[in-house]
């Protein structure tokens, strides 16, 4: 007897070093492909799976949400198990959900929010500065210039509310809007205990940014625009310019992809809920996680209406 056709939701996290992005391509490795491979192995998939968000080349991610159809007659635990167990050690499938008619996890998400990590490790006077650091490289920038933080937030502070973002980033199709809206955009500074890969003392700089949508690279030409502020090549009055400009020359070249992750991707509240409660049941709340609620409580019908999809 032929298994019962199920689709599924599920939450992935992976390392995208070694993936050039999530979407599938000819010839190359990639996420989606990896996920199909890995089902085709035990159970008959109907369809192609579908990504909340097309990561470029290098970039991790902790809370991607894919939508996949398979025969399938066991229980959700189970085909978790099944999956994980197919998969490569750098992608893994943090939980399993029997999807609502009609899911789709792209089009009814209504923000995603990256981070971007920068390993922060300045040599003392008359010391070379580090060249690479081999515990923190494959997921995090590492600087090693002086950064004006402060002034790094006041320039991401402009980025809030609803503007045209051609400056920063490209439409994912010809002929597409540019115009997204941010809710949440700030730098955290985390001290060490220890320095993990040199004696010099280091700490971790992150950037998070939530917004109903991203443009392609949108988000990496951005923290390269912030780090060129922190390190006093722009003023931080000068992104209100660029925004207006419209212009990609205008602004910084796009930081490295190893420093960026998709953390999460939401959903209205009932269907948010659905998606993540096996997931977060498990973890407290941080801090900085509260303050984006609050901000993405003051979405409006535009953030709910421009669900463009790119990369960032």
């Amino acid at each position: 007897m032929t298994p019962p056709l199920r689709t599924v939701c599920a939450l992935v996290a992976y390392d995208g070093t070694d993936f050039y992005g999530f979407q599938s391509q000819a010839d190359v490795p990639t996420v989606q492909d990896a996920l199909e491979q890995a089902l085709d192995r035990f159970c008959l998939r109907e369809g192609r799976i579908i990504g909340a968000g097309r990561t470029d080349r290098g970039v991790h991610a902790s809370g991607q949400v894919i939508r996949a159809s398979m025969r399938w007659k066991q229980a959700m635990a189970d085909l978790e198990r099944a999956w994980n167990a197919h998969l490569p050690p750098s992608i893994a499938v943090r939980c399993v959900r029997e999807a609502p008619e009609g899911f789709h996890p792209r089009f009814d998400a209504i923000s995603r929010m990256y981070r971007y990590f920068v390993w922060w490790q300045q040599a003392p006077e008359g010391f070379p500065s580090l060249r690479r650091s081999p515990l923190t490289d494959r997921f995090a920038l590492l600087e090693t210039r002086p950064l004006d933080v402060a002034a790094m937030n006041q320039a991401a502070s402009y980025f809030l509310g609803v503007h045209d973002f051609a400056t920063f980033g490209q439409a994912p199709q010809e002929g597409e809007g540019t115009e997204r809206c941010v809710t949440a955009a700030f730098w955290r500074i985390e001290e060490p205990g220890a320095s993990l890969s040199a004696p010099h003392p280091a700490r971790r700089l992150v950037f998070t940014i939530v917004a109903n949508a991203f443009l392609r690279q949108m988000v990496r030409t951005i923290v390269g625009t912030l780090l060129a502020v922190g390190r006093g090549e722009i003023p931080a009055e000068a992104i209100k310019q660029m925004l207006g400009a419209r212009d990609r020359s205008e602004a910084a070249p796009p930081a490295p992809p190893q420093g960026l992750m998709l953390e999460r991707v939401t959903y209205p509240p009932v269907l948010d809920g659905w998606v993540h409660a096996q997931v977060e049941s498990k973890v407290a709340p941080q801090r900085e996680d509260r303050v984006i609620d609050r901000e993405q409580g003051r979405e409006n019908a535009y953030a709910k209406q421009r669900r463009g999809f790119g990369k960032p």
